[in-house]
């Protein structure tokens, strides 16, 4: 894993780029601590930080120049596939200097061209290909988007890097806050792609490729950084897709998986474990995170059997029993005899690590599971370079709470009207959470309690605010947003198209859990989940893999029945079964926790006077982003307690914090 960045056109002379390359790579040393390239010329300019992984000897020095000169690659990621694809370059008569993926990468993309070679590479990557001789730039992306890559033009220089801070160093940035991408990300609590919090800088979308020819530099005012968008039009740089998931799932719907579960069950337990095999690859020490919930749990058991040394496991634990999954997690290690390593996060840590957010994430992110993720990387640094993550799971075998709602939300609608549910809304949201979880609390111990949901009382009040919609797909919307209304809290700002609302084609999917399932994984799972892990992981200079992720994996999740999936009122039900061959289901079952953090009552206590700082009248008057009056009622029903406003007010918190470093850099 590394970071790049670089610029194309633009006023820096030969003389300047040594030193404006030096800035902007230099941003980006967590990133690479390990080596460090810079190559230029006339008008373009590549810089690069490298973390060594695979052949950490100098053949895998980046920027890499092909044996010819004519072409120079720098690349952040892993090709897991790369031995394959070097065998089948080296049959075709190419031959190799080092063994790095970074080479097969170049040699691919020389030999068989674009599409082929993105098609044919499994892994995580961000790459940048100059072409000396036809003055052209190729950025790609992977199908999912586990790695960043942010450009866009500044004053006719086209910028690019894999965290945006990179591209603030470049002396022809402006940086220009998008209220309308604020709007976005108090709605979702993270900007979706193609957007960033800067107007005229995008994200590359996950399984897209740009290619940009000399004249393309001036075209800024006519780019749509959208895929669908730009097809047909021969004005404009086109942004192309290389990989589809719609498609992905079409061909699921259009070639399902009819066996027995037994058959099913054996068929994932081998796309799994040829999925880890695949992504322990590596020749510096690797490890694992565990939270002890269905697919760390999984990942750390296929990695164990595969494995004749005990697997490195890191888990992070919190003061608050609600929220502390660390015993689990202990549990489960002990059982597959994992070598297990654990911290326990309370308000002081989480204090001292909100800080660094804005600094790593580099724009307003307020999914606050990140802190414990930070966290779980610097203990995982201490001793692996390389961790693998369970993430994807939740996506892929429907494992969200929203998921199960949905489906049984959807009987609602049609059996109840909506005047009904619309008190029935209110008479839930009448007690304040607390007030559920402590009602929760004491049915829990009578002896046909049975066993409660974690935090009852925030999941009531959200499923309040969804009942009376008219229609799944608003439910949906809704189930995702924060502030349902976001434009009543910016000032001067409308809410722009994203995925989910632009009339992207969507498969035809009858199912509103599928719909759900596609769409959380076009839009949440790279924009935020992966966002968190990257950023998080890499503050630590630690490389993280999501073998849940593999493309072959993925289709065969979406060429299964929806039965094998969710089950007696509980996803990921086939993944459950691959998982009890390794370890006993009553380490497992447990009310789904996620890896959520007490930030409602830490901004109640130790956090108040932080909050209060950033929320003060006269700060939010003076920076003119937010309807002050909006922002204060908000807080102040939350810290009466009357309801639970955490993550609506996480997300003004984590943009004022981001916006005091831009302020002071």
């Amino acid at each position: 894993m590394c970071g790049l960045t670089g610029y194309w056109g633009g006023k820096v002379s030969l003389e300047e780029a040594p030193a404006v390359l030096a800035s902007m790579i230099a941003t980006l040393v967590h990133r690479g601590p390990d080596d460090e390239g810079i190559w230029f010329e006339k008008e373009i300019g590549l810089a690069h930080r490298r973390l060594a992984v695979i052949d950490t000897s100098a053949d895998g020095h980046q920027p890499m120049l092909s044996m010819d000169g004519r072409y120079i690659l720098v690349f952040n990621g892993e090709i897991y596939n790369f031995n394959e694809c070097r065998q089948q370059l080296e049959k075709e008569g190419n031959t190799f200097r080092g063994h790095s993926d970074t080479e097969v990468l170049l040699t691919a993309l020389l030999a068989w061209g674009v599409e082929q070679t993105l098609k044919q590479i499994v892994g995580m990557f961000a790459l940048v290909l100059w072409d000396r001789q036809e003055k052209s730039l190729l950025l790609a992306r992977d199908r999912l988007g586990e790695k960043p890559l942010y450009f866009g033009w500044q004053q006719n220089c086209f910028l690019f890097a894999s965290e945006l801070k990179a591209l603030r160093r470049h002396p022809g940035w402006s940086g220009e806050i998008n209220r309308q991408a604020l709007t976005l990300f108090l709605r979702y609590n993270y900007i979706p792609a193609p957007y960033t919090i800067y107007s005229g800088i995008y994200k590359l979308m996950p399984g897209c490729y740009l290619q940009l020819q000399h004249a393309d530099l001036r075209r800024a005012p006519q780019f749509s950084p959208w895929p669908e968008n730009n097809h047909n039009v021969e004005t404009t740089p086109q942004i192309r897709q290389y990989w589809s998931l719609r498609e992905q799932v079409e061909d699921g719907l259009l070639n399902p998986v009819v066996v027995s579960d037994t058959q099913a069950v054996a068929m994932l337990d081998e796309q799994l474990r040829q999925s880890v095999r695949r992504q322990q690859v590596a020749d510096v020490p690797l490890g694992a995170f565990l939270s002890g919930g269905i697919d760390s749990s999984t990942i750390v058991a296929l990695m164990q059997a595969e494995s004749m040394q005990p697997v490195r496991t890191f888990t992070i634990g919190f003061e608050q029993a609600m929220y502390d999954e660390a015993e689990h997690a202990r549990r489960v290690a002990a059982h597959l005899g994992s070598e297990h390593n654990e911290f326990r996060l309370g308000a002081a840590e989480a204090l001292a690590v909100i800080p660094d957010l804005a600094t790593y994430f580099d724009e307003p992110f307020a999914d606050s599971s990140a802190i414990p993720m930070m966290m779980v990387a610097r203990l995982a640094r201490k001793q692996v370079t390389v961790c693998l993550s369970g993430d994807g799971g939740d996506e892929l075998f429907a494992g969200y709470n929203r998921y199960h709602w949905g489906r049984s939300l959807g009987h609602l609608l049609a059996c109840l009207p909506r005047w009904l549910r619309y008190l029935l809304a209110k008479g839930m949201t009448l007690p304040a959470p607390q007030t559920w979880d402590q009602l929760a609390s004491l049915l829990a111990r009578l002896p046909a309690g049975g066993r409660m949901p974690a935090r009852p009382g925030d999941q009531l009040h959200k499923l309040a605010g969804v009942i009376d919609v008219h229609h799944p797909d608003e439910m949906y919307q809704r189930l995702v947003s924060q502030w349902q209304r976001p434009e009543d809290v910016v000032i001067d700002a409308d809410e722009s198209l994203t995925l989910s609302t632009a009339g992207q084609p969507e498969p035809a999917l009858d199912d509103f859990v599928c719909r759900m399932m596609y769409r959380d994984t076009m839009t949440y799972l790279p924009d935020d989940i992966l966002c968190k892990v990257d950023r998080a992981a890499m503050s630590a200079s630690l490389e993280t893999r999501v073998p849940m992720l593999d493309p072959e994996l993925l289709a065969f999740a979406w060429r299964l029945p929806m039965t094998q999936k969710i089950r007696h009122g509980e996803g990921k039900w086939l993944l459950r079964q691959v998982l009890y061959q390794y370890v006993p289901q009553a380490l497992i079952e447990r009310p789904k926790m996620g890896f959520g953090v007490p930030i409602g009552d830490w901004l109640r206590g130790p956090l108040r006077e932080w909050a209060e700082t950033l929320l003060n009248e006269q700060r939010l008057s003076r920076e003119g982003f937010f309807y002050v009056a909006v922002v204060r009622q908000c807080w102040q029903e939350h810290l009466s307690g009357r309801r639970n406003w955490a993550y609506r007010l996480w997300g003004v918190l984590m943009f004022q914090a981001w916006l005091e470093t831009q302020e002071t850099s």
